[in-house]
């Protein structure tokens, strides 16, 4: 598993950069505010959804501070997913290093 900081993600989407965003938040916490393109599975239901993911694409997993995300990755690394990436700080840090007028909860 990669960690990307927030800035580091911004840069290499903006290079072209194509992975699934993948949030595991819970939905009431997708609502308060999310990153653009992103497919929402919360955490407790990826085991459920992990055969609709592909195996081969890079996965950036996203929560709120990066715990979470970091947990899904390794769940997934362990059922075979080899391109996973975790955004360490999560939305929060998003918000704070590379989206100041995303809201925060």
């Amino acid at each position: 598993m990669r960690h990307f900081t927030p800035r580091q993600l911004k840069q290499y989407l903006d290079q072209g950069g194509d992975p699934l965003l993948l949030d595991v938040r819970e939905p009431w916490e997708f609502q308060v505010c999310a990153l653009d393109d992103v497919r929402l599975i919360p955490m407790g239901q990826i085991p459920a959804a992990a055969a609709s993911l592909d195996r081969e694409r890079e996965i950036v997993v996203i929560c709120h501070h990066g715990i979470r995300s970091r947990q899904v990755a390794y769940c997934l690394e362990s059922m075979g997913f080899a391109n996973m990436i975790n955004l360490s700080g999560g939305v929060d840090a998003w918000a704070r290093e590379v989206d100041p007028h995303m809201q925060t909860y």
